[in-house]
């Protein structure tokens, strides 16, 4: 997530010029809003006592930092990443899950949400960069790492109490790769992403619902495109649209270097993919390099550019003080069932996509929910849990001290 990489869309700035304005269309609903009026760019500050600027009628709230856990203590960032609750089974919802970013001895840790107590619950001095983290319908955690190498996990745990892990299992045939994003559907399947300039999109598809150990792994491969078309390029993925197809991988290859299967059925490559959001019958997919997220139409397998800059919303230029869509990382369904989205970078935005109602593939509205005011942070973790009025975000290495943590915005 700390990678800085600024890769400007390939529509003129001017296009969103041409958009209609539709300011205010989230008023409405349990996370219903009036946009802010931009990123806080001349108040950026290392003194703040609240790190969003939000819009009228919603609070923030500390719900756990450095002050109250400090896994790695001497100044260095517990770099508290990506969220999920129990989203099922006993006491559901009570307990938020959290991954830590570091290089080594990587952590999971839980925040109950009833009590506010916080505690490691899992660690482990090989784990790596972990990063995406899910609750399975089946009642487990994933987690995995982003880095080179990275591994998928499985964490299990104990029925009569949730803040206790019982085992983690490797799931190699998922994909070695460098995961960040991962989604979790009813029906056991699992979608990954490779998080890389040339990465691709997975679907694991389980022989048996619930068990990872055996399946299948396929990448996204766009079928209007000849194979050197599917090579990532920051001047041509606007034209990485359309009907695509799931092809299957070499598993012998996949359990060592999945990027390397994807590539050897030339699998379609995208800058940088980040994150996956399933909301309904679409998976949706952060690609920051490319300043766009993707819809994947999972009935039609058409791929369209949902929210892109410069198309329905702008090009962000910090220098000049324009607020725009500029990297982004993560990704969460709200709970009127539109898509959010946070941004990698400094200042980090949080964005609301509107619907699709004219059915062209882009959202025909996207509005800016918040902003953060610390210069050295980014926004993580993007989540809603089971109550429809709280979303959850991280600030993940601030230039405050301690303040690496979560925090909840709420209605008022």
């Amino acid at each position: 997530m700390r990678t800085r990489i600024i890769a400007g869309a390939a529509i003129c700035a001017t296009a969103f010029a041409l958009m209609p304005a539709t300011a205010g269309f989230a008023a409405d609903g349990p996370m219903g809003f009036d946009p802010i009026d931009g990123t806080p760019y001349s108040e950026a500050t290392a003194t703040w006592t609240e790190p969003f600027v939000i819009p009228e009628g919603y609070s923030q709230k500390l719900l756990a930092d450095e002050t109250v856990l400090d896994i790695y203590g001497d100044g260095v960032d517990d770099l508290t990443d990506m969220n999920t609750v129990n989203e099922t089974g006993q006491q559901a919802g009570r307990y938020l899950y959290r991954t830590h970013e570091v290089g080594a001895n990587g952590a999971l840790s839980v925040v109950d949400l009833k009590t506010g107590q916080a505690k490691v619950i899992a660690q482990d001095p090989g784990w790596r960069r972990l990063d995406g983290i899910r609750w399975t319908p089946w009642g487990t955690i994933l987690f995995a790492e982003e880095t080179a190498g990275g591994r998928l996990f499985e964490a299990f745990l104990d029925p009569k109490d949730p803040t206790k892990v019982v085992k983690v299992e490797t799931r190699t045939e998922v994909g070695i790769l460098r995961h960040e994003g991962i989604e979790a559907i009813g029906d056991g399947t699992v979608f990954v992403i490779d998080e890389l300039n040339g990465g691709s999109i997975y679907k694991f598809v389980p022989t048996t619902r619930g068990d990872l150990s055996d399946g299948q792994l396929y990448a996204l491969k766009l079928t209007g495109l000849d194979d050197s078309a599917q090579l990532w390029s920051s001047a041509t993925f606007g034209e990485k649209v359309g009907a695509f197809e799931w092809v299957a991988l070499d598993m012998d290859l996949v359990v060592t270097d999945a990027d390397a299967a994807a590539n050897a059925v030339a699998a379609t490559e995208f800058g940088r993919p980040e994150d996956v959001e399933v909301i309904g019958s679409t998976l949706y997919v952060a690609n920051t390099s490319e300043d766009r997220v993707v819809a994947i139409d999972l009935n039609s397998n058409v791929l369209s550019s949902f929210v892109q800059s410069g198309l329905n919303v702008p090009v962000e230029d910090a220098a000049a003080g324009v607020t725009g869509f500029n990297n982004p990382d993560n990704l969460a369904q709200g709970p009127d069932g539109r898509l959010w989205m946070v941004e990698d970078n400094y200042l980090s935005d949080v964005w609301v996509a509107g619907l699709d109602t004219d059915h062209d593939g882009a959202a025909d509205s996207v509005e800016q929910f918040a902003s953060l005011k610390d210069s050295g942070a980014e926004i993580s973790g993007i989540y809603f849990g089971k109550d429809p009025k709280t979303l959850f975000l991280n600030v993940q290495h601030p230039d405050k001290a301690q303040a690496d943590g979560t925090w909840t915005i709420t209605q008022r």
